[in-house]
């Protein structure tokens, strides 16, 4: 069982930036790919970022060049940093773990004013 809590989340102007993270429970973090998904309200979750155990990244192509995701194996966390956050950026993220199984967090809401 992987517990994942989300956090970093909050309100923010257009242009302006956040860094989420994602602390992760367990002892085999290394081994699980991550990933960043948000969901827009009345909208599918959808895949933002992902990054392999073997730290091989992937981007929506909306968030290329605007994001980055990376993960310190170290403390057990991903991270996901967004630079110039528009208001479409607008959603709750949420953290997935995946080793056979797929672990979600709670969620975390941002949201971008204009």
């Amino acid at each position: 069982q992987v517990q994942l809590v989300e956090s970093g989340g909050g309100l923010v102007q257009a242009g302006g930036s956040l860094r989420l993270s994602c602390a992760a429970s367990g002892s085999r973090f290394s081994y699980f790919n991550m990933g960043w998904y948000r969901q827009a309200p009345g909208k599918q979750r959808d895949l933002v970022a992902l990054i392999t155990s073997g730290g091989s990244t992937n981007y929506a192509d909306s968030v290329k060049g605007r994001f980055t995701i990376s993960r310190d194996n170290a403390k057990n966390t991903v991270y996901l940093q967004m630079n110039s956050l528009k208001p479409e950026d607008t959603a709750v993220y949420y953290c997935k773990a995946t080793l056979g199984y797929d672990y979600w967090g709670q969620g975390t809401q941002v949201t971008v004013s204009p």
